[in-house]
Order: C-alpha cells, then structure tokens, then sequence
C-alpha cells in the first residue's frame, strides 16, 4: 500500500488552513427570511440600540459575526460549502410588536427560535413546520391568538415547546403524538378549551404545564411514562383521578387545583413511589382513601388537600407518613378531634421522620381540647393554623388560633350533635 508523500501532507494542511479562514457568506434564502422579520415588526417598537436595529443588510450578517453590526440575537455555523446557515435566533425580551404571519420561516438548519416576551400578535405561522431541524421553540408571552397549528405536531426534532401567556384557544392538536422527541410542553396561560389530548406516544415527555386556561372533560386516560411533573391548575376539568395518573412510576409534582375534580383522593397518592408534590386544593374531593401501612415508603413531602368537601375525621396516617412536612387541610368539612400523631410528627417525630413545619387545619369543625404538645410550641417556630374550628379554648392570643375564632357552639352543634 503506498502512502502520501510530505509535499502532499503539506498541501493538504495549507488547503485546510485557507479554508478554515476563508471567508463565509449567508444563504440568501435565510438572508430573505431575515428581511422578512424584521419587516414584519412594527417600526415604533425596535429603539435605538436594540437587536433589530442593528441588522441593516449593508454587511453579511454571518460574515460579520465579530463586528459591530448583526451580532445580537443571531448564531451563524460554517457548513462544508463555506455557507453559513443560521441556528439560532434569539429576539427575547425587547418588547417588539408586529405579526409573524408574514414571515415564511424557510430556515432549515435552525435549532433554537426564542422571541419570548415580546408583543408579537396574529396567528401561529403555519411555516414554522419548515424548521426541520429545531429543537426549541419559545413563543412565551406574546400577544399571540387563534388556534395552535397542527402542523406543528410535524416537527419530529423538536424538544421544548413554549406557548404560554398568550391568547391562543381551541383545543390542543392531536397531531402533538408525533414530537417523538418533546420533553417540555408549556401552555398555560392562553384560552385553551377542549378535552386534554393523551400524549401517551411522547416517550421522553417529562414536562407538562397547562394550567390557567379552560380546558374542560376528564383527565386523559393515559399519559407518558416518563413524565415527571404535571401542571393543570385553574381549569375546569372534572371527573375522577385515573389509575394511569397514579401509576407513572417517575412523576414528582401532580398540581390539579381549581378544578372540578370529585370522588376520592386515592390511596396510592400517598404510597406512590417518587411523588413528592400533590396539589389538590379547590376541587370537590368528599373523602380520603386509607392506604394501610404501605405509606411507610412515601415520598411525599407537601400536601395541599385544602378548599374541597372533605367529610370524616382527619385522616391519621397523615401524621405518620416519613417524609411528610407540609399539609394542608384547611377549609373542609372534616370533624373529630386532632389526631395525637399529628402533634407528636409536629413536636417529637421520632428518628428518620420528617417534622410537620407547615400545618393548616384551618376553617373545618375539629373539636375537643388542643393536643398537649402543641401548647410547648413557640411562635415562629413553626406554621399552625387552627382558626374557625370548634376547638375548646382556642384563643386568638394563642399562636396556633391566629387564624382565626372559632364557630359558635350552635353552627358546630348544627353541623353534627356529636360536637359536644
């Protein structure tokens, strides 16, 4: 087998070297793009000194990359044909209007498209399917409306997806099955109705943020197993907690307040493996189911079960579960007197348990004397709330009752004849 000789070595170094200093020039396909952004947006919104000032066309945005002109918001990369192709582009945060319905986003080598918090209005261009190859798309607080395109669901590359704090309403397309890549979805604060989707095809979805639109029906009955966190509060969703939901053996955070949600809050929340977050509040839950004594391996650190229709005597493995430091019960329907565990977890929770340091049991009809540990507790040490019970001797100089007086002896009578 032969070999290269050193003159020929040499000519391939020097090759290298030129090209390697030669000089690059932007596609004009993503130049035109470029012209049609900028004008797109409204000239009274790009002041002096901003991002889209400086791009004026008179030099080769990519070529002049270390100038003084179209260096912000803009990444360029050298391809093997010496011709630059725009990856990243970044308008966030300059308070720019217009609409972006005029721009025909042919930008094919695109990775990242970030003009978040801007005043950007109209539709959700359509073109953006043409960005094969992005992986991110910020969108967020803009003044956006119409329908999410379902064109979108074409953009297999595509991981994080940010389309929060605008106007948008309909529903949330099918067609989102097919971002087999997705790991963060963000919608929330828009004007979504509808149904929400089972995106249970999204195998690397680990985010989920829906929260403060209006999405009504039940929870899906089926979502992706990797998913970590699930965010849908303030909506009007109804129904039942599904055994899919619980069963997600890697989700942490589970928020589902302000909704209609009704039934049971089941057992396995407070059994699951890796859930360290349940936010329940202002549903109309009726009752807590008892999980036995496979809580012991619970992960759950805070509990909101606050604002539901909650009936019964405080449920007292909340007062043995391990990790458990913050619960709240408040404004329910619950009776009974307050459970000798939960005094104990909050003044000596023993070895290997976490203390209660936040513990609202606010506005329900407890009654009975406070339990005796609770009285050595000093102010600041911990959060107590136990105003608007029937408690016996509950003062309000009395740290634990700053939240209130407690029910006169006839609304608690009326409530149930068990109160003494």
């Amino acid at each position: 087998m032969g070999c290269f000789s050193i003159s020929t070595v040499l000519f391939f170094i020097v090759l290298c070297a030129l090209f390697l200093h030669a000089h690059s020039t932007t596609h004009w396909q993503d130049i035109e793009v470029l012209k049609q952004l900028k004008n797109s947006v409204d000239p009274n919104s790009v002041s002096p000194g901003s991002c889209l000032n400086s791009w004026d066309f008179s030099v080769d945005p990519c070529d002049n990359l270390g100038g003084e002109k179209f260096t912000c918001g803009l990444r360029c990369d050298l391809v093997v044909s010496s011709v630059s192709r725009v990856t990243e582009l970044a308008l966030d945060q300059w308070n720019y209007s217009g609409s972006l319905t005029s721009v025909s986003w042919n930008l094919p080598y695109l990775q990242n498209l970030d003009i978040t918090n801007n005043a950007f209005s109209g539709l959700v261009p359509e073109s953006l399917s043409n960005l094969t190859r992005v992986q991110r798309v910020g969108l967020s607080g803009n003044s956006l409306s119409g329908s999410i395109p379902s064109s979108l669901g074409s953009l297999s590359n595509l991981e994080e997806l940010y389309l929060d704090n605008n106007f948008l309403e309909g529903e949330i397309p099918q067609s989102f099955n097919g971002l087999k890549n997705l790991k963060r979805l963000e919608f929330q604060g828009n004007q979504i109705t509808g149904e929400f989707p089972e995106l249970d095809q999204l195998i690397n979805l680990n985010f989920i943020d829906a929260s403060d639109n209006a999405i009504s029906g039940e929870l899906p009955a089926s979502y992706p197993a990797s998913l970590i966190e699930l965010t849908m509060r303030n909506n009007s969703i109804e129904g039942n907690i599904p055994a899919s939901l619980i069963g997600l053996n890697f989700v942490q955070v589970i928020d589902l307040s302000h909704n209609k949600l009704s039934g049971s809050v089941p057992a396995s929340l407070f059994t699951h493996p890796s859930l360290e977050q349940l936010t329940l509040s202002y549903n109309q839950f009726g009752s807590v189911q008892e999980p036995g004594i496979s809580f012991q391996n619970s992960q759950l650190i805070a509990a909101d079960l606050s604002n539901n229709e909650i009936r019964g005597l405080l449920p007292g493995f909340l007062g043995l579960m391990p990790r458990l430091s913050s619960l709240s019960l408040e404004n329910n329907k619950l009776s009974g007197m307050i459970p000798t565990q939960y005094a104990l977890k909050m003044v000596f929770p023993g070895e290997g348990v976490s203390q209660f340091e936040r513990l609202l049991l606010g506005g329900n009809y407890l009654f009975g004397p406070i339990p005796g540990p609770l009285l050595d507790l000093k102010a600041g040490s911990v959060t107590v709330r136990l105003g608007d019970n029937c408690l016996y001797r509950c003062p309000l100089r009395l740290f634990l009752c700053e939240g209130g007086e407690q029910k006169s002896l006839s609304e608690c009578q009326a409530f149930g004849p068990i109160i003494p």
